[in-house]
């Protein structure tokens, strides 16, 4: 029994429903923002170049910030705003040029084909900003350094040139985001899909939102890809955001140089890397992995990412512990990396016996820097019958490895036994008249090699003859690789590239180091 007739629940019924309403707004509200936000990109195509200043400048007003002189002196420089510019710079660039205090970083060559041959200048300023910042509570004077700080407003001014202009590249190195700028910024860089190529190296305050907005831009954008996020600690939600992003980002080259990635944040990359199918260059150099776990999860990355091309561990603690994960792991690659760099990893001559193993299995890889290492002479005579057997290696770096004439000699009996290297690097090394001899000779039979990489400074030697003999082959050898050069045009050998040029204040979009620095 509920206390209530038939007719008034019949009432309470219809009350009930009456009061129960459901509504919907005007069809041409409910997608208003996506039409707008389109509108104004259609818009943007009809802009002038004077246009877009004072749109710039107007937002700056509104926002209570001042103009990015940095951002007005490249907005003059473009010349048609309906194509992608080549560069928008906002990096905070240290000038060193007169200074003592300067960090170089020495890095190695990369093949031609890599599309990005060797890692952003970013290295070598973060280090000098970091320093810098030590050395002002000092009182010591510092060069000054061009470019501003980019806060919550200076990023939200920047929505009107990222509207109406696209760019290759985009360099918000060094740039001190916090996190709602980062946030907003990365937002803006999405939707209007700003570069193709960004750097956010650097910008240690990035904070969760920021990383969460890099990971969906990583996610989403259909334009971008190579992405530097180089000289601040990858920490927990970072490494896990840039993770997840992974697993279906289209980038190609991702450069995460001394981000203290060791352990934890190896481990979760590792994870998502396997599983992806799109990035071919990886650059780790500068973060202290050692020859335990991280070599492990290196390994295991090899052993199940098959599209990876070029794999850059340089400047790492690796050692022959950590070569034998490697070298085991390589042996699954069958058709994938082609770059592997190595130097400076405390690797010594008892690692090669790893590596001698592997060598004439490999029928990919074209270039293997061991480069600062000390393989001395036994090393190098330990993979001769293996360099002689392989026949993919066209590039072999050995600078600066403990090498004499002796091991000059075991060189020159791979290159008479060689039909496909193209470049080989010795210098810093102790080679004397003697060891130029012999590789003047094997010259003479091979035919692949275009460019042998010698110390020009003459070596002293007890006779002063043999000096006058190293200047002599010095230019012979060089006349035999200009030969080899020569006869090369018009067949598969393709000519090694000159040495870059010296980049230590460039802002090109994919800057190189000298081979000088090695």
């Amino acid at each position: 029994m509920t206390g209530h007739s038939e007719d008034e629940t019949k009432s309470l019924s219809v009350k009930d429903v009456k009061e129960k309403r459901v509504s919907f707004p005007p069809d041409e509200e409910m997608v208003s923002d996506f039409v707008e936000r389109r509108a104004e990109l259609h818009q943007a195509d009809s802009l002038t170049l004077t246009d877009i200043i004072l749109a710039y400048k107007q937002s700056c007003e509104k926002h209570h910030v001042n103009p990015n002189p940095k951002a007005l002196d490249q907005l003059k420089q473009i010349t048609c705003v309906t194509d992608r510019a080549r560069c928008f710079d906002l990096s905070a660039v240290i000038d060193t040029s007169r200074s003592e205090l300067e960090v170089r970083v020495s890095m190695f060559w990369l093949p031609a084909p890599c599309h990005a041959l060797m890692p952003s200048n970013s290295k070598s300023q973060c280090h000098y900003l970091h320093m810098a910042e030590g050395i002002r509570k000092m009182g010591f004077l510092i060069p000054p350094s061009y470019g501003e700080r980019l806060d919550y407003c200076s990023c939200e001014s920047l929505e009107e040139i990222l509207k109406s202009v696209q760019f290759d590249f985009i360099s918000l190195q060094g740039t001190e985001l916090e996190e709602n700028g980062a946030s907003s910024l990365l937002d803006m860089v999405l939707y209007y899909e700003s570069a193709t190529h960004l750097d956010v190296s650097a910008n240690s305050g990035m904070g969760f939102s920021g990383w969460l907005s890099l990971s969906h831009l990583l996610r989403q954008s259909g334009c971008l890809w190579r992405l530097d996020a180089c000289n601040m600690p990858m920490v927990d939600y970072a490494a896990q955001a840039l993770s997840k992003a992974l697993l279906t980002s289209r980038l190609t080259v991702l450069h995460l140089e001394n981000t203290c990635l060791s352990g934890k944040p190896l481990f979760t990359l590792v994870g998502a890397l396997k599983r992806n199918v799109a990035l071919q260059e990886l650059y780790l150099s500068e973060n202290n992995l050692n020859g335990y776990q991280d070599s492990m999860q290196v390994a295991d990355l090899l052993k199940f990412n098959s599209t990876l091309k070029t794999l850059d561990l340089s400047n790492n603690a690796t050692s022959d512990s950590g070569l034998e994960e490697i070298c085991d792991a390589l042996s699954f690659q069958k058709t994938g990396l082609r770059t592997l760099i190595l130097s400076n990893n405390h690797i010594t001559h008892l690692g090669m016996s790893h590596l001698q193993n592997v060598l004439p299995r490999l029928n990919s890889l074209e270039t293997l820097n061991l480069g600062k290492n000390n393989l001395e002479n036994r090393g190098i005579h330990m993979l001769k019958e293996s360099l002689m057997i392989n026949r993919s290696l066209l590039q072999l770096g050995l600078a600066a490895t403990g090498i004499t004439c002796e091991g000059a000699v075991t060189l020159a009996e791979i290159l008479a036994e060689s039909p496909q290297i193209q470049r080989l690097d010795v210098r810093q090394n102790q080679v004397l008249a003697g060891g130029l001899m012999a590789l003047s000779l094997a010259l003479k039979i091979n035919r692949s090699l275009i460019r042998l990489d010698l110390d020009q400074h003459l070596k002293e030697e007890k006779d002063d003859f043999l000096m006058e003999t190293q200047k002599t082959l010095l230019s012979r050898i060089s006349d035999l690789c200009a030969a080899n050069a020569t006869a090369a045009k018009g067949t598969n050998l393709q000519p090694a590239p000159p040495d870059p040029p010296d980049c230590t204040e460039t802002t090109d979009a994919l800057p190189t180091y000298s081979l000088e620095d090695v």
